[in-house]
Formats: C-alpha cells, sequence, structure tokens
C-alpha cells in the first residue's frame, strides 16, 4: 500500500501519512474516531504484516468502530480507501453521510443544548435537559405532557427521613464504657481484663406528619404534593404520616403505602371527601391535634404544612393551634407555593396568624424546592 515513485526511507511516511488519512475518512464517514482509536489501531498494525489486506481490515475494525453501527460504514470506506482504482470518498462536510440523529428534549418546544439546528436526521427523544428545565417550572403552570413527566421523575425520589438518638445504647469501639458486657469478658478470661467493652447510643427514624392542603386554591398543586406524599410513605411507612386538609381532616397513610403510586393516589382520591373544597385550616388543625397529635402523633417529630394559608373561617383559632402543634413537635415547616415567587409577602390571614410559631416557611412551587425541602428534612 505504498505509492509508487517513493524511496524506501519515504515509505512508511507515506504508509502512516495514508492509515492516519483513512482514520479522517471514517470520521467524515459519522465514526466516532478517536486518537486513542487511531494510537490502537497504529499499534496493531506494528504487530501484524500491512501488507496484507485481510488483517489491516481486522485491525480497524476492531479498534476504530465503536459499537455494531459504525461497522456497516466502515465496510463502505474500507474498500474505497484501500483498494486501486475505486473513488475515495469525499472528506468536506458537503459530500459526508446523512446527519447523526440530533436529540430533543421530552419537553415540547424544547431543545437540548447540544443540537444542531441546522441537522436534518432524524429526532430522537432525550429527557436530560428537559428534566433539569421541569425541576424550575411552577407545577401550576405544567402542561399535561409535563405533568406526565414529572409523575415519572417524583417516582424515583428517594427521601431520607430524619433522625433521632435512640435510648437504647449499643455496642461500639467508641463510646462510654460497658460495665455489664466488660464484666462478662472478664469472667470469660479467668478474671483477667483483656478489652473494656463499649457502648454508645444510635440512631432511630424520626417521625415526619405530612399535612396536605387539598382546598380549591391548592389544587394545581395538590397532585404533585400528594406524590410528595406517597414517595415519603413508601420509603418510611412506619415513621410518616400523611393527612389531608380541607373542610375536613382525613388520614391517606394506609392508601399511600401502595407500591404503584397511581393505585396509590386513586385509593387516596376515593378516601379524601372534601376534595378541591373549602379551608377551614382552624378547625382541621384544631381536630389533627385533639385525635393524633397530643396522643403521638406530632410529638417530638418534625411537622409539614403543604397550604397557601387562605383560611374560610377566623385566623384567632388558627394562630392557636398553630401555637400548640409547634410545642408538641420537634420542628414545624410551612411549604406555601407562593413563598417562593417574586413580590410574594406573608398577607394571607393564615399565613399571618401562624408565621410567628413557625420555625420555617418554606417555597414548594417546584420540584427544585420540594427537594430543598427533602434536605431540609434529612437534617432536621
Amino acid at each position: 500500500m505504498t505509492t509508487s515513485g517513493t524511496t524506501p526511507d519515504e515509505a512508511p511516511d507515506t504508509l502512516l501519512t495514508g492509515l492516519v488519512g483513512f482514520s479522517e475518512v471514517l470520521r467524515a464517514a459519522g465514526l466516532p474516531v478517536s486518537q486513542e482509536r487511531v494510537t490502537a489501531f497504529l499499534r496493531a498494525l506494528d504487530t501484524l504484516d500491512v501488507t496484507d489486506r485481510d488483517q489491516v481490515y481486522w485491525a480497524g475494525r476492531l479498534t476504530l468502530c465503536a459499537d455494531p453501527d459504525d461497522v456497516l460504514r466502515y465496510d463502505l470506506a474500507f474498500p474505497a480507501w484501500f483498494e486501486p482504482g475505486r473513488t475515495r470518498p469525499a472528506t468536506n462536510r458537503d459530500e459526508r453521510p446523512p446527519a447523526p440523529p440530533r436529540l430533543a428534549a421530552l419537553l415540547p418546544g424544547r431543545e437540548e443544548s447540544g443540537a444542531s439546528d441546522e441537522s436534518d436526521g432524524p429526532e430522537i427523544k432525550a429527557a436530560a435537559t428537559g428534566t433539569e428545565v421541569l425541576r424550575h417550572r411552577d407545577l401550576a403552570e405544567l402542561s399535561p405532557a409535563e405533568r406526565e413527566h414529572l409523575r415519572r421523575v417524583m417516582a424515583l425520589l428517594t427521601p431520607e427521613p430524619p433522625t433521632r438518638p435512640s435510648r437504647r445504647r449499643r455496642p461500639a469501639r467508641r463510646g462510654d464504657a460497658d460495665p455489664e458486657r466488660t464484666l462478662r469478658g472478664v469472667l470469660r478470661n479467668q478474671g483477667e481484663l483483656v478489652r473494656i467493652r463499649r457502648r454508645d447510643t444510635g440512631r432511630r427514624p424520626r417521625k415526619v406528619v405530612l399535612l396536605i392542603d387539598v382546598s380549591g386554591s391548592m389544587e394545581p398543586y395538590a397532585d404533585a404534593l400528594l406524590r410528595f406524599a406517597h414517595a415519603f410513605v413508601r420509603r418510611s411507612p412506619r415513621s410518616v404520616e400523611a393527612f389531608t386538609l380541607g373542610t375536613r381532616l382525613t388520614r391517606i397513610t394506609r392508601e399511600l403505602r401502595q407500591r404503584d403510586p397511581e393505585r396509590a393516589l386513586g385509593a387516596a382520591g376515593k378516601a379524601i371527601p372534601d376534595w378541591s373544597g373549602g379551608t377551614r385550616l382552624g378547625e382541621v388543625l384544631k381536630a389533627f391535634v385533639d385525635r393524633w397529635g397530643r396522643r403521638g402523633a406530632a410529638r417530638r417529630a418534625v411537622v409539614v404544612v403543604f397550604s397557601d394559608g387562605w383560611e374560610r373561617g377566623g385566623t384567632d383559632l388558627l394562630g392557636e393551634q398553630t401555637a400548640q402543634l409547634s410545642r408538641l413537635a420537634h420542628r414545624l415547616i410551612w411549604v406555601n407555593p407562593h413563598a417562593g415567587k417574586d413580590g410574594y409577602a406573608p398577607v394571607q390571614g393564615g399565613i399571618v396568624a401562624a408565621l410567628p410559631h413557625l420555625d420555617e416557611l418554606l417555597a414548594g412551587h417546584s420540584l427544585a424546592t420540594l427537594e430543598r425541602l427533602l434536605e431540609g428534612l434529612r437534617n432536621a
């Protein structure tokens, strides 16, 4: 495969130039030929007979092809480059094979940043950038396709519940001395003290209570918040309780323990009698504190209230119940979907009454804010 008219000293350089040129042709044909693959190709030829067409063919096929889809283009380019009397494939961009597929986001009207606007190749859906854009979109403004995408993303959430020190002490490498275990070790060794046994307090999951407002003003966010609660309940079914708030209090923990999100939300929807109705936050919180909070559900727990703060009745009762709930709970967090929007001010009557008793007032209008809530709960 040397060019006629070249001297023996020039032959290796000419051969090297031809092999490197072949790699450029493969790049023009659409193969992802990297510098590392070209180096591997040249090293393979050092141990083979470069005058043997089959050996050169297999050396290039095994080192320059990234996947089975590249073999067809390689088989077309190899004879056109190495066999005499045949036209070499063009290396300019105008005569290249059809353009590779371009990427597009799953969200309608949004393309991936790496896609070429001038590409005529078939379009392949990709979700990386679409998911990132969706994380910061307001949940109330999503299209049906975006809501379906959000449901799949939220099904992948893995919440980590907060923990608390356990009253029981367990064997540990560090900590206080354990007299009982140390004494038993002395007896086993005929009265000789070989090692001091130690013990330390472990960690247990801290209780979490999720109170979700499902009134008419919260309807655009209710579905996403219930899916958030489902992910939390499924992660820690023994330490997480979920309730809905409206004109009455409804416990939906049992329904949300189902594995499938759609079945869980379907069962919860049947159990909620006041979906998209009015709001009586003060009365409903009083029912929770009297029936569940004082009996242990809220004691030393992290209580999260998802509501926009619109109260149908008076706000005095809401303030009193929020104060009682704050004294029972380890931490009281209020998540308002409007708190993260520009120009928001806590002027709703319910928020004004509850704000002095809250540990935190957080935003909850997007997937990104819910993820930050998960981080806050994990560190509570």
